[in-house]
């Protein structure tokens, strides 16, 4: 998008915020993960990201290296339209399933790994693919024990990636 999605304004504040409001109320607490030449971002935590540049898998993997609970909520700042509501049925449904990741899909099946719920014990896996040169999310949880919950309605799924994603958003 040429700059940082998560300091974009948004809803009267910062997307990142707006985001993590979201979260707050399902999880019970938001922290962002950034590179530590970011800064500081909102009130909220943030653990500075082990491997900066090196793509999502790298942020989850810094996320379940940091957390002490089991299941964790990972968000990504492309979900404007994610809700506290979407969110907590996620985190229910998790607690029916012995996996090592609850993954969301669109209607088309199509996953999304980065609206999703991490088992902690589930970072050795992902370090070993990242160690291997692996960026791919999905194909470093090739293999592993991993659910999905369809979701009927993909609005909170929405990704705003470009610019012209951006502008047709709205700008929130």
């Amino acid at each position: 998008m040429g700059q940082d999605k998560a300091l974009l304004p948004f809803r009267g504040g910062l997307w990142a915020q707006a985001i993590a409001e979201e979260v707050m109320p399902a999880a019970g607490h938001a922290v962002f993960v950034r590179s530590p030449a970011a800064g500081v971002l909102c009130s909220f935590g943030m653990v500075p990201d082990t491997y900066p540049g090196e793509g999502p898998l790298g942020g989850i993997f810094t996320t379940l290296q940091d957390t002490a609970v089991c299941w964790n909520l990972i968000v990504d700042c492309n979900t404007p339209n994610v809700t506290s509501c979407f969110l907590e049925k996620l985190l229910d449904d998790t607690e029916a399933w012995d996996v090592d990741a609850l993954l969301q899909a669109r209607p088309s099946h199509q996953l999304e790994p980065l609206c999703a719920v991490y088992h902690r014990p589930v970072r050795q896996a992902l370090y070993t693919a990242f160690s291997n040169g692996q960026r791919k999310l999905l194909s470093a949880l090739e293999g592993l024990p991993i659910a999905m919950l369809l979701v009927t309605e993909p609005a909170p799924l929405q990704n705003v990636n470009t610019p012209a994603d951006w502008a047709a958003y709205g700008r929130g």
